[in-house]
């Protein structure tokens, strides 16, 4: 069968599959789909199924739980629901109070900062940042970390090359420019701010992974981003994650997450602060 005659075969996910399936992508990437996510999460998932030439979505699942000894066809389909939509200077108030009001002070008193960004997608956040700190003169003092649990889109991060959509609403063109070369094709970051980021494949959700570097001083993050992507998570999986978030951070250290990802309602060890109109998570002392 052609790929679009094995699209047509199944056209609906029952809602005993769903719970199925959707566990198993829960457990393996954190990624939460409740009952009203069912219609999004059949169409990726009826496609992606089929274009791995499966018309019976009970045989996939079968093949995903039984025959999948290492992962690399959960890792497939999981990639396939994957949103990677980000942008550079995205909720931007937040990053240059950070630059500003923390990371410069830090380095003006210890020489040396250092920022881990959770779930980068394809670097459009950590670029921001670095081109930012260079913008201030203090880039060479701060390590810019950069994760997140798809291969591909780390691959795609690490060379620096953003599509056209990279650059959208209001962002600082000078800054741009000055960074990064636009393009018909998209936009490059410059060489001294694409090699300012060390990227790597992590996943939020195993409680085994190791520490996001090898650096000496593991656990000592000045800051961590960790945004847009707890909404993605249930309530139980945001509390896991943000308490291991909050074991790398430095005694002073800050977490920021996105502007619709309040983390009040949870009553965490870490206490919200606003720092310009922008607010912050720390650790409570």
């Amino acid at each position: 069968m052609r790929g679009g005659e094995r699209r047509s075969a199944v056209t609906t996910l029952s809602p005993q599959l769903f719970a199925v399936f959707a566990g198993l992508v829960e457990q393996a990437a954190g990624l939460h789909y409740a009952a009203t996510d069912r219609e999004l999460f059949a169409s990726k998932l009826i496609a992606h199924a089929a274009d791995r030439g499966h018309d019976a979505l009970l045989d996939y699942y079968y093949r995903l739980r039984y025959d999948d000894e290492d992962g690399a066809e959960l890792a497939g389909l999981i990639e396939a629901l994957l949103v990677h939509e980000t942008y550079l200077f995205r909720e931007a108030d937040a990053l240059i109070e950070l630059v500003d009001g923390h990371l410069v002070p830090i380095v003006s008193a210890r020489k040396r900062a250092r920022v881990w960004s959770a779930a980068c997608s394809t670097g459009e956040e950590p670029y921001t940042l670095a081109m930012l700190l260079a913008d201030r003169g203090v880039l060479d003092a701060v390590e810019i970390v950069a994760t997140d649990i798809s291969p591909a889109v780390i691959e795609r991060a690490r060379q620096g090359k953003l599509g056209r959509r990279a650059l959208r609403d209001s962002h600082p063109s000078g800054l741009v420019t000055r960074y990064a070369e636009l393009g018909a094709d998209g936009i490059t970051v410059a060489p001294r701010i694409r090699d300012a980021v060390r990227f790597s494949t992590r996943n939020l959700v195993d409680p085994v992974a190791p520490p996001p570097d090898t650096s000496p001083l593991p656990g000592a993050f000045d800051v961590i981003l960790c945004r847009n992507v707890l909404i993605y998570f249930s309530d139980e999986q945001i509390l896991r994650v943000i308490d291991r978030l909050a074991e790398q951070l430095a005694p002073d250290g800050l977490l920021a997450v996105g502007v619709s990802e309040s983390l009040l309602r949870f009553g965490t060890r870490l206490l919200c602060e606003e720092r310009g109109r922008s607010f912050f998570y720390r650790c409570a002392r």
